[in-house]
């Protein structure tokens, strides 16, 4: 699998796998999997050359990073990438005031306290590095610093506020020692991303599903940004939450709800395009992100074998050039996108 080479500050950087492995899914999001099962996926994506892994506290409020410990315990460290977040220390509490009922089943009983805090970062990396069983983590994500998760553009910049007056600083002080390779901010709005870049000295950002096949608004300031300032991007959603992998069918996902219809509509000519050009909308969305110069991985994540192996057989599918101007010329997508 191709890598791309990251580095900014003169520090070796890392090299990331065009295709990374998002692990929410093996925190039993949506679903519980099997210890049997997550250790099988893993496999699956090594096999097919991921060595890039990124998990948070958040996935299964722990899980995740335990599952990655089982199958990491043995592989050499300077055999891959591997990146968490903070922003939530967990808490253990009784089953039923346990964070996330309904979204991650058969977790361990905790809840998450928000500390974007310099004594909360430090504390939720130590615990990372427990969990997780390795001696280091290349990156550090600041964690949902954003209104989809705060609940409004308020709550948001004050949470923003909290961060740079105080947790900012830690993982400044963990890079500049050597500690973490690069730091930055895993988010679901670019907006947010822009609002932390333009207040800090950021490596990258973990952005889900805002430069996607559908979606292109980031071009608007934020990726200029981070062209300028050499700042990378790790897409995550690159399915914009399936509607992208699924097509425009009766209750495709966007944005973690059924697909409103001028959405379906959009998709549904995005997907005649692309047939035109024999080529398979999931394909199409998978290389897009990629296209763009900020942009050193992608990660779909993946819940079986069958996904991580469908992932990687889907980049190998090369778009051609006419698709996107085809795109471009029908107004599907920004004219200004980079295509290649």
């Amino acid at each position: 699998m191709k890598t791309r080479h990251f580095e900014r500050i003169g520090n070796g950087g890392v090299a990331f796998t065009e295709l990374g492995f998002g692990t929410a899914p093996l925190g039993n999001l949506y679903r519980a999997i099997s210890d049997e099962e997550a250790q099988a996926t893993l496999e699956a994506a090594w096999a097919a050359g991921c060595r890039y892994f990124d998990t948070a506290p958040l996935y299964g409020l722990g899980l995740s990073e335990t599952r990655l410990n089982r199958f990491l315990r043995g592989r050499s460290r300077d055999d891959y990438v591997l990146s968490s977040k903070v922003g939530r220390l967990l808490k253990v509490c009784p089953p039923d005031q346990r964070t996330g009922i309904g979204k991650f089943f058969d977790t361990p009983s905790r809840r998450e306290v928000y500390d974007y805090g310099y004594d909360g970062v430090m504390r939720s990396f130590e615990a990372s590095l427990e969990r997780l069983g390795v001696d280091r983590i290349d990156i550090l994500f600041g964690h949902d610093l954003d209104t989809f998760n705060h609940g409004s553009r308020e709550a948001a910049l004050a949470r923003i506020d909290e961060f740079m007056r105080s947790g900012y600083y830690a993982l400044l002080s963990l890079r500049d020692q050597g500690v973490i390779k690069a730091f930055g901010a895993g988010i679901n709005e670019w907006q947010a991303a822009q609002a932390l870049a333009d207040r800090g000295d950021f490596d990258l950002f973990l952005l889900a599903g805002r430069y996607t096949l559908l979606e292109q608004e980031a071009l608007e300031s934020f990726l200029p940004l981070c062209e300028k300032r050499g700042i990378g991007i790790v897409l995550g959603g690159p399915y914009n939450s399936g509607i992208l992998a699924t097509g425009p069918k009766p209750g495709a996902f966007y944005n973690y709800s059924e697909a409103p219809q001028e959405v379906l509509d959009k998709v549904a000519r995005i997907e005649a395009a692309c047939r035109g050009h024999g080529v398979r909308l999931i394909e199409a969305a998978l290389r897009f992100p990629l296209l763009h110069p900020a942009v050193v991985s992608v990660i779909p994540g993946g819940q079986s074998p069958r996904e991580v192996e469908d992932n990687a057989a889907l980049l190998s599918a090369d778009p051609p050039r006419a698709l996107w101007e085809d795109l471009k010329k029908e107004d599907l997508m920004r004219t200004d996108a980079p295509t290649g």
